[in-house]
């Protein structure tokens, strides 16, 4: 088993594999910012902190993934390594942010999803 980089997304060979895969890891990139914006209005002390964290943890999960890994292509290209390290990181934060608001199944499932569909991405042609 090879891992390489997928290429930007209009570039890509797509195979039914490959398609099912896109569209699960889309989804879980949505369902990252909606796991934050949960997290962060269900954490917050007052108002205010609960509007910073349930606006800003989704702005700054979209905002590193815009510059990293955006599978349009992203703005800065990391390493291999680190862009599937970042990629995991990311990723995983919807994970503990579903289990830190009592969701641990679906914390459970989504963590699985993402393993599996970072795992995929980077080792399907």
């Amino acid at each position: 088993m090879k891992i390489r980089r997928p290429g930007p997304v209009n570039r890509r060979q797509w195979t039914p594999l490959t398609a099912v895969n896109g569209g699960v890891a889309f989804g879980l990139e949505l369902a990252l910012l909606a796991a934050l914006c949960y997290w962060g209005f269900k954490t917050g002390a007052g108002l205010g902190t609960r509007l910073l964290l349930g606006i800003g943890a989704p702005a700054l999960a979209a905002t590193v993934w815009g510059l990293f890994l955006a599978a349009g292509g992203p703005k800065y290209r990391l390493p291999l390594a680190a862009e599937i390290v970042l990629k995991l990181v990311v990723l995983g934060t919807g994970a503990l942010a579903l289990y830190a608001t009592g969701r641990t199944t679906l914390a459970t499932v989504y963590g699985v999803l993402a393993v599996v569909t970072t795992a995929v991405e980077y080792t399907t042609g």
